[in-house]
């Protein structure tokens, strides 16, 4: 696989109910990103957090001014690849959906179940560029492991793997969308980390959830059904453990591209070079400049196929 050299690459962070701000940087900027899709949530802070070159966005805005349908992930994902983002640690609040995920515990989940309408706002592509992004493994498995052991090491309860079912929302699941989902086996719901997972995969970066549990949805019998007051007093629980395992984590992350996720383009663009728009080429070349890299002719090689042919 054949990576650009650049500077010293960013980790994302993406806070989400609860957290909104990280204690701890040092040579904060708050950064406002134009992209061509549209506005993302806020600014992002980049500074230092733990050694590391770091750029977090609230995403539901400061202030929690956004509804989890009013998230726009092309944006959001746009802003931080254009930042220099490689790797995203994902923050989110969600509900249990089985006895053994207690409020305040700490999923990282390896897969996805879609429950979302809105397909055509978690893809970069179209507008004349094909591409089908492997999705087998939506989460960055490497990342996902890192956390992993670093949640061990911290003593936090951490669950290694499960099922993410990401509904739409703003009202939380009926009884019955409750426990068809917990029949089902998921494990926990949520209504935000799909389209940020599928836009991470387009764009190469390396994506993995921290899925904070803050309630039990509304499909076990002996618990209340989930609230907002219930569900805004595990945030604040909740958000020092998500901290102190961003802060553990961070230092642990490669400081250079070698993984998978990472040349996640590579055969997935199926319209071939020659036919791509150049408006469309414009709007994605942050996001295709690796690809770019290997397809563009070099400055001179035309000129020198020319002469070639005349001698």
């Amino acid at each position: 696989m054949t990576f650009m050299k650049q500077p010293p690459l960013r980790i994302g962070i993406i806070g989400g109910s609860g957290l909104y701000e990280l204690d701890g940087f040092t040579r904060r900027r708050w950064v406002r990103v134009r992209t061509p899709f549209g506005e993302p949530s806020d600014a992002l802070l980049t500074g230092e957090l733990a050694g590391r070159e770091v750029v977090f966005l609230p995403r539901h805005g400061r202030g929690h001014r956004l509804l989890p349908s009013e998230l726009n992930h092309r944006a959001n994902i746009y802003a931080l690849k254009s930042l220099g983002v490689s790797w995203i640690l994902s923050v989110s609040a969600v509900g249990s959906l089985q006895d053994r995920y207690r409020p305040c515990d700490i999923v990282l989940p390896d897969q996805f179940v879609d429950r979302t309408k809105r397909w055509a706002d978690h893809t970069f592509f179209g507008r004349g560029i094909v591409a089908h992004v492997a999705f087998a493994h939506p989460v960055c498995e490497e990342l996902r492991q890192l956390l992993l052991a670093a949640g061990r090491e911290l003593g936090l309860r951490v669950h290694d793997g499960g099922v993410y079912v990401n509904m739409e929302g703003p009202a939380f699941s009926t009884r019955a969308e409750s426990l068809a989902n917990h029949r089902a086996g998921y494990d926990v719901i949520g209504m935000t980390n799909l389209g940020e997972a599928k836009c991470a995969r387009e764009a190469e970066i390396a994506y993995a959830t921290m899925a904070m549990v803050t309630d039990y949805d509304a499909w076990k019998e002996d618990e209340a059904h989930v609230t907002v007051a219930q569900v805004v007093e595990n945030l604040h629980r909740n958000a020092a453990a998500a901290q102190s395992l961003i802060l553990k984590v961070l230092p642990r992350i490669p400081t250079h591209h070698h993984w998978p996720c990472h040349a996640a383009l590579d055969n997935a663009i199926l319209t071939p070079r020659e036919h791509w728009p150049a408006a469309t080429l414009r709007r994605l070349r942050p996001l295709l400049a690796r690809v770019l890299e290997t397809t563009e002719p070099k400055p001179g090689a035309r000129a020198k196929k020319t002469r070639a042919v005349k001698n």
